[in-house]
């Protein structure tokens, strides 16, 4: 079994009255693609930016790397941040600046490189989420939804991360973009190395590039296995996730495609 580079421990999330996570545990592994699931109201975005360090926990620890964050001075949280390369749901790319310079920003902030310098690395991390040369150009209102996706992910890895953080990546794309964008995320945990913690609620993704899955209920995580495992968990939203139609249209088109192979 993998280390975990990511440990969270008792950890709960409350906003004034409302409980959102309660003894909440939870370990990510080196090299692993963990997707988090949950019904509606779950906390899976909340548990994805309080382990960023957005938002801050009313109780419980978060360690990465094996220190905890939440005691960390100030600028040496910053500096296990920057490991971090953080997918949002939207993209969040500012849309005064074109592809290249939201890409190459960080390098910027965080790297200390020239402007130039750091576009030329942008124009590499561009190539790595599949997007052609001349989208660097391009304000992202000019951008299909899909390439806002890749312009964002290019962002994500701009600091050479070693972890990746997504939000409900293939969210508003069409089937043939959403498994492009699975496949291009599985190539880059392969060739980089990386560990990725992705909140989903994409069946094809499960199935596609899954290491393991937790699922959030009762304001903590009911379990976190392999597919197969968590799917037989005795649980009445798993049952229904799980083994529903559109569940089994997935598992059928993944053996499928595992048959093919």
């Amino acid at each position: 079994m993998s280390e975990a580079i990511v440990e969270v421990r008792d950890l709960s999330n409350c906003f004034g009255p409302q409980v959102v996570h309660e003894h909440l545990d939870l370990d990510i592994r080196r090299g692993e693609i963990l997707a988090v699931v949950g019904g509606s109201g779950s906390g899976k975005s909340v548990l994805l930016r309080t382990l960023i360090g957005l938002n801050r926990p009313s109780a419980g620890s978060v360690r990465v790397f094996g220190e905890d964050l939440l005691t960390l001075p100030e600028q040496r949280r910053s500096r296990v941040e920057r490991r971090f390369g953080v997918l949002f749901q939207q993209g969040a790319l500012f849309s005064s600046l074109t592809v290249i310079e939201n890409i190459a920003l960080p390098l910027i902030e965080h790297a200390g490189l020239s402007r130039a310098s750091a576009e030329r690395l942008a124009a590499v991390k561009l190539a790595l989420a599949g997007l052609p040369a001349n989208a660097g150009d391009k304000y992202p209102a000019s951008l299909s939804g899909g390439m806002i996706k890749r312009a964002a992910l290019a962002r994500a890895l701009a600091l050479d991360p070693d972890i990746l953080f997504l939000d409900e990546p293939t969210a508003g794309l069409d089937p043939i973009g959403a498994a492009a964008f699975d496949q291009l995320i599985l190539t880059l945990r392969e060739a980089l190395g990386l560990s990725v913690f992705l909140v989903t609620h994409d069946l094809d993704t499960l199935y596609a590039i899954s290491d393991r899955i937790a699922v959030l209920s009762q304001k903590r995580v009911l379990v976190a296995d392999r597919l197969e495992v968590v799917a037989a968990y005795d649980d009445a939203w798993i049952r229904d996730y799980f083994h529903g139609p559109r569940a089994r249209a997935a598992e059928h088109t993944h053996a499928s495609l595992r048959e093919t192979d």
